[in-house]
C-alpha cells in the first residue's frame, strides 16, 4: 500500500487561502517552502498539523510580488532566470492554465523547463511536483493557482548545468553515481547559497559529461527508485551537518517530485526529464560531497514510520517533513532501509538547536 492511501487533503485549500498573499521568498534570503510543506503534510495524512505548522512559519513569509510587464508566448524565453520577473511569470501562468487544462500546461512546460531543473536550488521543481499531485488527488482553483506559482518560480530562476559531448557507455544508477566527479576541495565555490556551488560546476570540466552517464532506458517508475535510493545511499554517505544535511535532502526530494510530474509527461519527455534530474543530484554530490556512497546492507533504525514522522512535525522544520514525506513515499513504492534511515538522521540532524 502506499503512501498516498492515508493522505488527507482537507485542510491544504485553507492553507493555500492563507498562503495567497505570500510570494516565493522568505525574509531571511531563501526560498519558501510553505506550499510544499502544507502539501507533504496531506500526503501524510496530518491534516491535523497542516494549520499549526504554517502558524509557525509565517512570520518568515514576504508579500507576493507584483506584476510589471506581460510576458509574450512568443519572447518567454527572454524573461527566463530573472528573478525580479516572479511576478510577470505568475501573471503569465495565471493566462495559460486559463486557457488550457493544467495537465497540459504541466505538460509543455515541464519539457521546456527540465534543462533546469536545477533551477533555485531544484526548489522549482520541487513545489511544481507537490502542486501536481495535490490536483492529481482534487482539482480546485486555489490548487490551480498554486501549480502556477510553481511553474513560474520555476521559470524566474531557471538555471542550467554544465552539458558536454555524450559518453561512449552508460551506466545502471549505482555505477553512474560511482562514476559521478567530484570537485576537489581546493576548487570548491560557495558564497553562502547552494545556487552558488552549482554555479560553481561551469569552472569544472569533468562535470560535463555527467548527464550521459546514466542509461535512461529503463521504466520510468523503476528508474525513479533506483535513483532515489541511491541519492538517499549518497545523503547517508555525506550528511554531517545542517548543510550538508539540506543539500542531500534535496539530492532525492527533487528527483521523487518528479513521481507527480511523470503522469502527465509523454515518453520521450517523461525520458529528458528524468536525465536532467539525474543531472542536478549529481551536481549537488559533486559540489558538496566527499564519500561514495555506501553499497552494502544498510540498517533501518529501529523507530516506527509513525514516530520518525511524529519527530519531523514536532522539529517545525520544513525540510526535515519533506524528507520525511518523500522517504516514506518511496519506500512504500519499493521498500529500502536506506529511506527510512536517510530520513531518520535528518530529523536528528534537523532538530537540533541552531547556534
Amino acid at each position: 500500500m502506499r503512501a498516498e492511501s492515508k493522505a488527507d487533503y482537507s485542510q491544504l485549500d485553507v492553507a493555500l487561502e492563507q498562503l495567497a498573499g505570500f510570494g516565493p521568498d522568505l525574509s531571511n534570503g531563501m526560498t519558501s517552502h510553505a506550499p510544499m510543506v502544507v502539501e507533504a503534510l496531506a500526503a501524510l495524512g496530518r491534516a491535523d498539523a497542516t494549520l499549526p505548522w504554517l502558524d509557525t512559519y509565517r512570520h518568515l513569509l514576504l508579500p507576493r510580488p507584483a506584476a510589471r510587464d506581460r510576458i509574450e508566448r512568443s519572447a518567454w524565453r527572454a524573461a527566463l532566470a530573472k528573478p525580479e520577473r516572479t511576478g510577470d511569470w505568475n501573471a503569465f501562468f495565471e493566462n495559460e492554465l486559463a486557457d488550457a487544462p493544467w495537465r497540459d500546461v504541466l505538460a509543455r512546460w515541464t519539457a521546456r523547463l527540465a534543462p533546469g531543473y536545477c533551477a533555485a536550488a531544484t526548489h522549482g521543481v520541487l513545489r511544481v511536483g507537490h502542486a501536481a499531485r495535490a490536483l492529481a488527488h482534487g482539482e480546485t482553483p486555489l490548487r490551480v493557482r498554486e501549480l502556477g506559482d510553481a511553474l513560474a518560480a520555476w521559470a524566474a530562476n531557471y538555471q542550467t548545468l554544465p552539458t558536454g559531448a555524450a559518453q561512449q557507455s552508460r551506466h545502471p544508477v549505482r555505477d553512474a553515481i560511482a562514476a559521478v566527479p567530484l570537485v576537489p576541495e581546493t576548487e570548491r565555490v560557495f558564497t553562502g547559497t547552494i545556487v552558488s556551488s552549482l554555479e560553481g560546476l561551469d569552472r569544472f570540466a569533468p562535470f560535463a559529461g555527467v548527464i550521459d552517464l546514466l542509461d535512461v532506458a529503463h521504466p520510468a517508475e523503476r528508474l525513479l527508485s533506483a535513483l532515489t535510493e541511491g541519492f538517499a545511499r549518497v545523503y547517508l554517505a555525506n550528511a554531517r551537518d545542517g548543510l550538508t544535511t539540506i543539500v542531500f535532502v534535496h539530492g532525492v526530494t527533487s528527483i521523487a517530485a518528479l513521481r507527480g510530474i511523470a503522469p502527465v509527461l509523454a515518453p520521450d519527455d517523461l525520458r529528458d526529464a528524468t536525465r536532467y534530474a539525474w543531472q542536478s543530484s549529481s551536481a549537488l554530490y559533486a559540489a558538496f560531497g566527499s564519500q561514495r556512497a555506501a553499497i552494502g546492507e544498510i540498517e533501518a533504525p529501529r523507530e516506527s514510520a509513525e514516530s520518525i514522522v511524529e519527530r519531523a512535525i514536532a522539529s517545525h522544520d520544513d525540510h526535515a517533513i519533506k524528507f520525511t514525506e518523500a522517504c516514506l513515499r518511496e519506500h512504500a513504492i519499493a521498500p529500502s532501509p536506506a529511506y527510512l534511515a536517510a530520513a531518520s538522521h535528518a530529523v536528528e540532524v534537523l532538530s537540533r538547536p541552531t547556534s
